[in-house]
């Protein structure tokens, strides 16, 4: 049996012009090279591995004794009339979105404590829930004797 080649197989239709629509408007050439474009099928999945990726530290409970000492140079600083003597205050601010969070530093001056609310002011206008404070140091505590 004797093989034939492509030509000879379509020959009655190779050299056919191209046809053109009367009804359809002719696709732009950047519309028919977005059909042959890769799929995303895992969209958002690079950002939730980084998400998964990223690390948060766990909240250090103080004890009792800690409590105390804090609570004193919290009340040493309330009886000074908030001196303009900076502090550097580190806190613990939860996660947004995983459980856990991050120890943040903030250094300056204390504008007011709210017992009430159990919130700690500074002058740049920075809040720190009392609760999650760990450690408060500073000059102002130098006399200070556990």
């Amino acid at each position: 049996m004797a093989r034939t080649s492509a030509r000879e197989k379509y020959s009655d239709i190779i050299d056919m012009p191209r046809h053109v629509s009367k009804t359809h408007p002719q696709m732009a050439v950047s519309d028919r090279a977005a059909q042959f474009s890769p799929f995303a099928a895992l969209t958002g999945h690079e950002a939730a591995l980084r998400e998964t990726a990223r690390i948060t530290e766990v909240k250090v409970d103080l004890d009792n004794e800690e409590k105390m000492v804090l609570s004193d140079k919290l009340c040493q600083l309330r009886d000074k009339g908030y001196p303009s003597k900076s502090v550097r205050i580190v806190y613990f601010k939860p996660d947004q979105k995983k459980s856990g969070g991050a120890y943040l530093t903030v250094i300056g001056t204390v504008k007011r404590i709210d017992d009430t609310f159990g919130n700690i002011f500074m002058a740049d206008n920075t809040v720190i829930p009392i609760d999650s404070v760990l450690s408060v140091e500073g000059d102002i505590f130098d006399e200070y004797i556990i």
